[in-house]
């Protein structure tokens, strides 16, 4: 019982001492390198320097209203604090593996002869931004809607942004149609591509490459292009090649234009067979177009 009460005896005597309101004039020696290091998002090693003179009597550090030090004598605690002497004229505070919860004033006070003065230092303790959750992979049909999460932690809060990363495809015919055409009437070839960025087309008559024209017309729109011969004569029967190439890669199909009766399968499983001789043309081509 003597010795709670003498304790709080020291206490009182302890604020009625550094903390009553005074002049901050009193400024300690400031120290140009602040044992600083960061780990594993933690403050590694802290001093708190505080340097006094030969006229000091008493000196105490102060958490908030809470006494760590008085003198030599440990208040706190906590294992990770410690003093920092060198000497009669520095009076520290070390604090290791800073986390969060050491942020706030620490205070150095001390007893002259004349009066108690303080200074007083704030603690503000940062943490790297983390990302401790984000969606999954989700797949979504076209025109719903959809909601991406992504939540951060860090001191001080940290900026969330969002930015698209367009994926890089070579090009690949997914799908073609070929036409059963009588004399006389329009035949249209289909061709259907996956590619990003998006494929450019070309059209092929055996090795030689087809433009619009009053017999010909190419129609390109996005991933499809056909090929729509207007007037089909039997000169227009045989093998027409799509090619579609983007900067990533080319990739060509085979389609037939024929007359009714000859047999040939027009389903979307058409011949793509790969021709090289006009893969050559074709590569050749688009490196005369860069």
């Amino acid at each position: 019982m003597n010795m709670v009460r003498s304790i709080s005896v020291f206490r009182r005597w302890l604020y009625k001492t550094f903390l009553c309101p005074v002049s901050l004039s009193y400024t300690p020696t400031p120290h140009q390198d602040p044992c600083v290091q960061q780990t594993s998002g933690v403050l590694y090693c802290l001093p708190i320097r505080c340097y006094v003179d030969d006229k000091v009597s008493k000196v105490a550090w102060l958490n908030r209203s809470n006494i760590i030090f008085a003198g030599e004598d440990k208040w706190s605690l906590d294992p990770r604090v410690e003093l920092v002497t060198q000497g009669q004229l520095e009076y520290s505070l070390r604090i290791q593996k800073v986390d969060v919860f050491d942020e706030g004033p620490y205070t150095c006070s001390i007893q002259t002869k004349q009066q108690p003065k303080t200074s007083q230092v704030y603690l503000i303790v940062q943490v790297p931004a983390n990302i401790y959750k984000v969606s999954e992979d989700i797949t979504v049909n076209e025109g719903s809607n959809v909601t991406l999460t992504c939540l951060a932690n860090g001191r001080p809060d940290p900026a969330i942004t969002w930015r698209l990363l367009n994926p890089s495809d070579p090009p690949y015919i997914k799908a073609v149609r070929s036409s059963e055409t009588p004399v006389g009437h329009a035949g249209i070839l289909h061709c259907e591509a996956s590619a990003v960025p998006q494929p450019e087309f070309e059209w092929y008559r055996d090795d030689r490459r087809l433009s619009s024209s009053q017999s010909v017309n190419i129609q390109i729109t996005g991933s499809r292009t056909l090929l729509v011969v207007a007037n089909v004569t039997e000169d227009d029967y045989g093998n027409y090649t799509c090619v579609a190439t983007n900067r990533l890669g080319i990739h060509n199909a085979s389609l037939f234009l024929y007359k009714p009766g000859t047999g040939r399968d027009i389903s979307g499983s058409d011949c793509m067979c790969q021709s090289l001789g006009l893969l050559l043309l074709s590569v050749l081509f688009a490196l005369l177009k860069c």
